[in-house]
């Protein structure tokens, strides 16, 4: 029998036992969330006030921080104990523990916290933001089954859809351009197509998906909509805006120190049991597990994310405008020129601003890679390394790096041009003294330009 674990008891629910209040007052809640929602009834819930209501878990000798559960067996007192835990009639909801590769309380505090922070049922956290996509298509989705994608997506999750699943169980994909609704519903096959899978806001080219509209679209055809929101914790809410689930990288801006892999499943309680069905789930049978000490490192820095995104964002939001100033060619949505802008303005959460990833378009690789040579070991302004949401500003070229697993073709019909510079934009320092930065670290590639194209080449 599968081990089912009663998440409305249990504390990898949100607590509350009702999802926070999004209805107008006098509005009946008991009502199914409509999926054309109005900017005032999602905007009434903060990502950081509902992780706030998340219960605080105490350590085992009153600590106000939770122990570390670092076992990765647990003892029984009683030999029917653990036939009973296997037969499914006692688990972690009522305190019973097996195996770490299936439940540990460590871990399910910050699953519990995810949850929170995301407004959905239940959330598993697992050992990196790639095996939770993974395994939320395999059960999903399942082999010969049908997805329909984002066009543009992370150069992993990329060739995952469109090479690695293909050949491991016969998983068909077929990109589209995700701002256009009709091409998505008219890629929809009936009776195939499992689910619809996109970024709230795409890696690397920022464009924002409509989840709204898509989540319309994805109740119509009768799909699951899987969002990733890795780039834009606290500043979209996708299940709150109708996504099914919602996946992250925990590594990146969650994390916010580029020291740990991680990442997390969130969603309804059925699908986290499902996936940890000990006869048939993605999650048990494949064992992405997430190290206690990493769960505890990463619960510690949950409470700072709302502070440490609207730095992010806010300096993001003061580069770009002056790099616009300086005639630059730059991509962030916080710019009112951005052709997602009023569509972010509309589903974002309020005070968090954009997000905290903007992209420098220099129009060849030569010139990105000169920019950024500049940038790191001249001026100091950043560093030339992949990932996001550190503390210091991360910079690569995607077509040469993060989206280096799609073909040239592919990148182009995605918009990812080969001078295209990600930028993941820090917090440390003044925001005068990195500009200043960035400005001596632009002239001095300026003029090295010109002296080359003055010597001929």
């Amino acid at each position: 029998m599968a081990e089912v674990i009663n998440f409305a008891n249990f504390s990898l629910s949100n607590t509350k036992k009702q999802p926070p209040k999004i209805a107008d007052e006098g509005e009946d809640n008991q009502n199914p969330m409509p999926l054309s929602l109005t900017t005032k009834r999602f905007r009434e819930v903060d990502p950081a006030a509902a992780l706030a209501t998340a219960r605080h878990e105490f350590g085992e000798h009153g600590g106000v921080n939770m122990s570390i559960e670092a076992s990765a067996t647990f003892t029984v007192m009683e030999a029917e104990t653990m036939r009973r835990l296997f037969a499914g009639e006692l688990g972690p909801d009522r305190d019973y523990f097996i195996y770490s590769r299936h439940f540990n309380p460590t871990v399910l505090n910050l699953g519990r916290q995810m949850a929170a922070l995301e407004g959905t049922e239940a959330a598993y956290c697992t050992a990196s933001g790639m095996s939770a996509i993974t395994t939320v298509l395999l059960q999903l989705v399942g082999a010969g089954g049908h997805v329909v994608a984002s066009q543009c997506l992370y150069g992993g999750t990329h060739a995952l859809l469109s090479r690695f699943l293909v050949r491991a169980c016969g998983m068909k994909t077929t990109f589209v351009n995700i701002n256009n609704i009709e091409e998505v519903r008219s890629a929809i096959k009936a009776g195939e197509t499992k689910v619809l899978y996109v970024e709230s806001m795409a890696n690397p080219t920022l464009e924002v998906a409509d989840i709204p509209a898509l989540a319309a679209v994805a109740r119509e055809k009768g799909v699951k909509l899987v969002v990733d929101n890795t780039f834009t914790p606290m500043v979209i809410s996708p299940a709150r805006l109708g996504a099914d689930v919602v996946v992250h990288s925990v590594s990146k801006f969650i994390s916010g120190g580029a020291d740990v892999i991680a990442g997390a499943i969130c969603g309804t309680a059925n699908l986290v049991n499902s996936m940890m069905d000990l006869q048939d789930g993605a999650l048990m049978l494949t064992g992405p597990t997430m190290n206690a000490k990493v769960a505890f490192e990463i619960a510690e820095r949950l409470p700072h994310l709302a502070l440490r995104m609207k730095e992010h964002s806010t300096r993001a939001m003061a580069y770009a405008t002056r790099m616009k100033r300086l005639g630059l060619n730059v991509i962030y949505p916080g710019l009112p020129d951005h052709p997602h802008h009023a569509l972010l303005s509309s589903i974002g959460n309020p005070e968090y601003g954009y997000g905290g990833m903007l992209c420098l378009d220099m129009g060849t690789e030569e010139r990105a890679n000169k920019l950024m040579q500049h940038l790191q070991n001249v001026t100091q302004f950043g560093l030339m390394a992949v990932s996001l949401g550190y503390y210091e500003t991360l910079m690569s070229c995607s077509g040469s790096s993060t989206s280096s697993e799609m073909a040239p073709e592919e990148r182009a019909k995605a918009g990812i041009s080969p001078g295209l510079i990600r930028m993941s934009v820090g917090y440390s320092g003044t925001i005068e003294q990195r500009w200043a930065q960035f400005e001596r670290a632009l002239a001095f590639t300026q003029q090295q330009l010109k002296n080359l194209n003055a010597e001929g080449f």
